[in-house]
């Protein structure tokens, strides 16, 4: 079973879209420093939280006015965290890499944004419940289906709570070998 090394505290990383985008975006969130295999140290994650927003780059503000700044159409945001790289693609909801997702969707008529039918946050819990990661690296991916208005970015920041626990060498194996068999 899993032994705390650390208490909870919370990684941050943002991914922007191009300028005026619609699509795939993504990026990697280095854990290197936090994962150790000769001393079976994992990270164990608790929960994590996406925000979507906009960044005007014009005149370099932050808005989560989402509906705002849509080139006149509905838009549905998908994100994914995963804990093998997907490619920078969205990966189907049974994927064993797939650690948390989100939907998002943005109704630019009526000015309202809703989580769609993939729920966020997603809450593991304290550590007996936390999902484990061996890996070194995490990947986020997001995509846009409409693109932001002229001078726009979008951008998709994933907040993680999480802690570093040392494994028994059973426990490592095991999440090890289900990571690599899961890595197509």
């Amino acid at each position: 079973m899993a032994k705390s090394k650390t208490g909870s505290f919370t990684l941050v990383e943002r991914i922007n879209s191009a300028t005026a985008f619609a699509g795939l975006f993504s990026g990697t969130l280095d854990l290197g420093a936090y994962v150790d295999v000769g001393d079976q140290q994992a990270i164990a994650i608790e929960s994590v939280d996406f925000v979507t927003q906009v960044y005007e780059t014009d005149n370099d503000i932050w808005s989560g006015d989402l509906p705002s700044h849509l080139s006149g159409a509905n838009c549905v945001f998908d994100f994914q965290l995963t804990d093998l790289n997907p490619g920078g693609a969205i990966l189907p909801a049974d994927d064993n890499s797939l650690i948390a997702a989100g939907t998002l969707y943005i109704d630019d008529g009526n000015g309202v944004a809703s989580m769609g039918p993939d729920l966020y946050p997603d809450n593991f819990g304290k550590l007996d419940e936390s999902r484990m990661v061996v890996n070194d690296s995490l990947y986020l991916v997001a995509d846009a289906s409409a693109a932001a208005t002229a001078n726009d970015q979008w951008a998709v920041t994933v907040r993680i709570r999480c802690r570093i626990v040392k494994l028994s060498t059973k426990d490592w194996m095991a999440i090890a070998i289900q990571s690599t068999a899961s890595d197509n």
